[in-house]
């Protein structure tokens, strides 16, 4: 098998020279594979395709003359789009990752990513196009653009393609946030800030050209597209793909098809760890061999110790190694990374005071000590980049154990958001004082350093302050859902809303659907009716309750029972905090009740 190795300076190259000198040094070698929905049927292409049909693209993009301009990506997961993703790199067009819009109810996402980057080509598929044709009437704006299907172009196109000259200023693509916080806004991420991070991934994952990834994740976002699609391309080790659609239906398959491939690296938010860990039967896991996984990279919500006991825990017996787990923190302003843990190595975390946290101060306790909280902890940095804490207020940086907000600086730090220089000023141009050092990316996020390892606590934008004490909704949402056995994980959310005069806190939580609405019943006397399970609404309302007061010392203003989707996420499964908080002040959620 080649390990060719890519040997040039990563000052100078670009996703282009990987590609083009893969497909010249190893034409045939697999690049990936799709699974789909039925998990036998495989689409595989070789560097030697890949290349063919990014310059089948990058041609047709040049004769339109598409270069330094965004080019709008509407593919379902699948290897036309990454097709598609190179293709532009190969016209120096800026590329746009975003969802079909399979539904009427998200053309406006759609129509707002356009209307701000002022696209006027499409790339997607035949079958996208066709089966959209029908939305895109309601949308007149969208039915104007140029729409081009990439599975129908003639690859004697290819012959037409002229190869740029990409500078690392360059554009690559516009990474649109996911809307948790705020609304969605372009990131400009350069070439040189995919291939500064892209080694950082090789250096603290440590894979090889013999490795083999496995992903599920959505390829619109930076996790799926840069660690999933893009770093085994520049690592050159194979990649398998399938969509996120099919995991969250079966996750089992994405555990077979880590056994199958005997893959070593793969990665997912802590959601998708703990749902393996109730959905995959004792019988599914006979048939797992997880040995050879080397890497389970953790990221994209906040990472929880104890779900990554209980994977291991789960999958031991199937070879899976608990220094495997490897936790990451970082955000698309930064491209992907800015910190982990270090590979094949036991993962940090720590238990901290829960009563000094909430007074800004992380003191460690023991584990076992009422009102500890347990952290998990980053010590793998880049030593060309400068990650501190800081006080926004006095914009002072912090001591060790002082918790601020997280800056970052660096080479993977990038551009700014596309047309939006108000936002870019006041996020990516921050200044110490006393002394002056900048400019630094403001995260948003608070934390802390100890022992040279940085710890994530919470959102500055979501954190709780009441009765002048800081609560984070996560550590609150996580005590929600372990209250009773009714409410779905992961699908909790806490606020705060001025109410009586005061901040008073609002807690959201989904029931499963396996259980319905009856007045009187209780979990002890549940009968199966219909496979669904009676059960009290007030039940789990007081059990929510009195396990906040014990947990948290706080009183509940109101408890929201919702049906399963009830709590908004984003297109990648993060909590919108806010969103949720304005749906409850409108008063438009769906609430569970009797059907």
């Amino acid at each position: 098998m080649s390990t060719y190795q890519i040997a040039q300076r990563a000052d100078t190259l670009n996703l282009v020279d990987v590609l083009r000198q893969r497909a010249q040094h190893q034409p045939e070698r697999l690049a990936f594979t799709f699974l789909q929905r039925a998990s036998v049927e495989e689409s595989q292409i070789t560097y030697e395709e890949l290349d063919l049909q990014a310059r089948t693209i990058g041609a047709i993009l040049q004769r339109k003359g598409a270069a330094g301009k965004p080019v709008l990506l509407l593919h379902p997961p699948g290897l036309e789009y990454v097709a598609a993703f190179f293709g532009c790199l190969y016209a120096k067009a800026i590329a746009v990752p975003a969802y079909p819009p399979h539904s009427a109810r998200m053309l406006p996402r759609i129509q707002a990513i356009i209307t701000d980057t002022q696209a006027n080509i499409v790339l997607t598929t035949k079958e996208t196009l066709t089966s959209i044709q029908s939305n895109l009437a309601l949308r007149p704006a969208l039915e104007q653009l140029e729409w081009i299907a990439t599975d129908t172009l003639d690859s004697r196109l290819s012959d037409l393609w002229q190869e740029p000259m990409i500078q690392a200023t360059d554009l690559a693509f516009l990474q649109y946030t996911s809307g948790s916080t705020d609304v969605p806004k372009g990131v400009m991420v350069a070439h040189s800030n995919l291939i500064h991070n892209l080694a950082m991934i090789s250096r603290q994952c440590g894979q090889t050209s013999e490795g083999h990834c496995v992903s599920w994740l959505p390829p619109y976002h930076d996790l799926g597209l840069i660690c999933g699609i893009l770093y085994p391309c520049y690592e050159g080790f194979p990649a398998t793909l399938m969509a996120p659609v099919t995991f969250l239906q079966r996750p089992f398959l994405w555990l077979q098809a880590m056994s199958t491939h005997k893959a070593t690296l793969s990665m997912a938010p802590s959601f998708a760890y703990e749902l393996c860990c109730r959905k995959v039967t004792p019988e599914q896991r006979a048939t797992l061999d997880l040995s050879h996984w080397e890497v389970a990279a953790n990221g994209g919500e906040p990472v929880r110790s104890d779900t990554l006991q209980r994977f291991t825990s789960t999958f031991g017996p199937c070879g899976y190694s608990s220094t495997t787990h490897f936790p990451g923190y970082g955000m698309a302003e930064t491209t992907l990374i800015v910190a982990t843990s270090y590979a094949k190595a036991p993962f940090i975390s720590a238990a901290f005071s829960e009563h000094e946290l909430q007074q800004g101060r992380a003191v460690e306790v023991s584990p076992q000590e009422q009102g500890a909280r347990t952290i998990i902890g980053y010590p793998h940095m880049s030593p060309d980049q400068q990650v501190i804490v800081v006080d926004p207020e006095t914009r002072l940086q912090c001591a060790p154990g002082k918790i601020g907000e997280i800056w970052a600086a660096g080479p993977s730090v990038t551009k700014g958001y596309w047309r939006n220089p108000e936002d870019t000023e006041k996020t990516f141009h921050a200044y110490t004082v006393d002394p002056k050092q900048g400019p630094f990316l403001r995260t948003g996020d608070l934390g802390f350093l100890k022992d040279d390892a940085l710890f994530v606590a919470g959102r500055t934008k979501d954190l709780l302050i009441i009765r002048g004490l800081n609560h984070y909704p996560q550590d609150i949402e996580l005590t929600v859902e372990r209250s009773h056995r009714a409410i779905r994980p992961g699908c909790c959310a806490a606020f705060s809303i001025e109410a009586d005069e005061n901040e008073q806190l609002v807690v959201l939580a989904e029931i499963d659907p396996r259980y319905r609405a009856t007045v009187g019943a209780t979990t002890a006397d549940a009968e199966e009716n219909t496979q669904r399970k009676s059960l009290d609404p007030q039940e789990v309302v007081t059990a929510i309750r009195a396990a906040i007061a014990e947990e948290h010392d706080l009183q509940i203003y109101r408890v929201l029972l919702l049906k399963a989707g009830g709590v908004l996420k984003t297109s990648s499964g993060k909590l919108q905090r806010r969103a949720s908080r304005a749906e409850f002040l409108a008063e438009r959620l769906e609430f569970w009740n009797e059907e």
